[in-house]
């Protein structure tokens, strides 16, 4: 019986971070209002209840995320078939390693986050912590789904939920951030529908493995429209990733966002340059035919203008919130300019320094939140003000934040910057890359710097210290909790750096991929029938992809650098 147990559980693991997150939310909602009412016995009852629920969720969600990145490291693809349809007829959920890291660093982050709600900033309006639950549900689904409509479909759940909750606690500020936010957002959908509409319509397919085995099959002319479709694809998901030009409504509504929910928000943005990696990297990437590469004279231009905006921001920003928001932009284009460079050891310092990156700017957005509390009437601008309650721990936990952001050894943010100028070498745009990544570095340290003086050490003694709102251990905890994160890849950085090249390598062999998914590759025109038998097992056997380098050597060595 416990074997039969554990073999059902493995059967449907790939499904569990999205069914868990959704059961979770469903049962919270049947609970009844939660948070706005938490003034009554009854109230904080039920707000009890859900912290508990919610809490309890997020911390199985870790453990979910944690399984499967053990299965993924050994190169095995899960691959569910929902309702046991064939791929690519039917809805099909495939983790590999790149899948599976992105979910640990969403509950790696989650959990933390929503421990920080819990000290009352989930008292602040109805039904945060379903809202969370599904913002949850739409981030693990977008990391591990293997079809581009269904994409789009888990872009829209964690939006509409990250709508509610960008206004969660209301005020005049946050409804006009909010409301930019929401209309970027619909016309960025209606522009992915379109994109999404064109493949289809020159592909016939939308599934990922099968995209990759039919687009170098489209020539030209057509091949200018699929093109043109992924064109379309990197405006969408760039908007979502928030890269130059598309950039300039990030700061803003992360800045007027709650803390924790800023903090959650930081793993929003990596589903943009994760969709980028996952279509423009692979499936328009080496192989796609006349449609290779026809995004990569984009990408690393407008990711190290994307870095430049980020710090130049930073250094502008008036506010701790809002210089942090600007930072999130820079590690953005930090990210992308790895991805730009096409080479597996690229995309594998790429993929370490967004795990890196993003603990750290959820840290800083609570810890900003708790300098804030405890500057009087200041609160997080960057003026004198009251001396804070707890200087020393505070400020220590900004120095660790601050040293990793800025990648100063031997900090993650280090380690990963390093690793992505060494791919940088033998690229054209070595020099540049090299210039802006380490002027960027530079910059981000002066501006934390310059932050944390104002906030530390420039204090005016003539009023009196302020509150400690934001000493409470549990929020304290959170914020801790984050940063320690940081540290942990520091003191395991080679295993992790070993997993992310690894990650990267898997991900070029579409081949692999294809195989798990679809099955035979070797048929990329076969018509669509009207009714498909079903087919099992649910989940895939597993499959370990060959090591492939993601273009072909050009005859100088340098891996297809350009």
């Amino acid at each position: 019986m416990t074997g039969t147990l554990a073999d059902l559980f493995s059967q449907h693991l790939p499904v569990l971070p999205v069914l868990l997150p959704s059961i979770t939310a469903v049962a919270l909602l049947l609970m009844g209002d939660h948070g706005g009412d938490a003034g009554t016995d009854d109230g904080r009852r039920r707000l009890a209840w859900a912290r508990r629920l919610s809490l309890g969720s997020a911390a199985l969600f870790l453990v979910l995320a944690v399984a499967l990145v053990q299965r993924a490291a050994g190169g095995d693809l899960a691959v569910y078939r929902v309702g046991d349809w064939p791929a690519p007829y039917g809805i099909v959920l495939v983790v590999d390693r790149l899948g599976a890291l992105m979910l640990l660093l969403t509950a790696v982050v989650a959990l933390p986050v929503l421990g920080y709600a819990c000290g009352g900033w989930d008292a602040h309006g109805r039904h945060f912590h379903a809202l969370f639950q599904f913002q949850l549900m739409g981030l693990a689904g977008a990391f591990v789904t293997g079809d581009l409509f269904n994409l789009f479909v888990f872009f829209e759940v964690l939006l509409i939920a990250s709508y509610a909750l960008m206004l969660h606690g209301q005020g005049r500020e946050r409804f006009r951030m909010g409301v930019h936010y929401v209309v970027l957002n619909l016309i960025a959908s209606a522009l992915f529908l379109i994109g999404v509409s064109l493949l289809y319509a020159k592909t016939g397919t939308l599934n990922l493995a099968d995209l990759a085995m039919r687009v170098p099959k489209v020539t030209a002319p057509e091949s200018a429209i699929v093109q043109g479709a992924g064109m379309v694809l990197l405006v969408v998901f760039g908007f979502k990733a928030a890269i130059v030009p598309l950039a300039m409504w990030l700061p803003g509504t992360y800045a007027a966002a709650s803390a924790p929910v800023a903090a959650l928000f930081a793993i929003m943005t990596k589903v943009g340059v994760y969709s980028i990696l996952r279509v423009h990297g692979v499936i328009f990437g080496e192989g796609a035919g006349d449609s290779a590469f026809s995004a990569e004279p984009w990408i690393l231009p407008l990711a190290l203008a994307t870095c430049l905006l980020g710090v130049l921001g930073a250094l502008a920003a008036h506010t701790l919130p809002r210089l942090v928001a600007w930072l999130t932009v820079a590690s953005v284009g930090t990210v992308l300019a790895g991805i730009g460079l096409y080479s597996p050891a690229a995309w594998g310092a790429a993929l370490y320094y967004m795990a890196n990156s993003t603990l750290v700017v959820a840290g800083l957005f609570l810890l900003a939140e708790l300098v804030a509390a405890q500057r009087g009437d200041a609160e997080g601008r960057l003026e004198p003000a009251s001396p804070v309650a707890q200087p020393a721990l505070l400020g220590l936990m900004m120095l660790l934040a601050a040293a990793s952001a800025a990648g100063l050894p031997p900090m993650p943010g280090f380690i990963g910057k390093l690793m992505m100028l060494e791919a940088a070498a033998r690229h054209d745009w070595h020099v540049v890359v090299w210039t802006v990544i380490l002027g960027v570095a530079l910059l981000t340290l002066i501006g934390l710097a310059r932050a944390g003086s104002i906030l530390f050490w420039h204090v005016r003694d003539d009023l009196p210290a302020g509150g400690r709102s934001g000493a409470s251990p549990r929020l304290i905890g959170a914020t801790l909790a984050l940063l320690a994160a940081t540290v942990a890849m520091s003191v395991w950085a080679a295993p992790i750096q070993r997993y992310t090249e690894a990650a990267a390598r898997q991900l070029v062999d579409r081949q692999a991929y294809a195989r798990a998914v679809i099955g035979d590759t070797r048929d990329t025109t076969r018509p669509y029938p009207a009714v498909s038998p079903p087919m099992s097992p649910a989940v895939s056997p597993a499959v370990s992809p060959a090591e492939a380098p993601a273009r072909p050597a050009t005859p100088d060595g340098s891996g297809g650098a350009r």
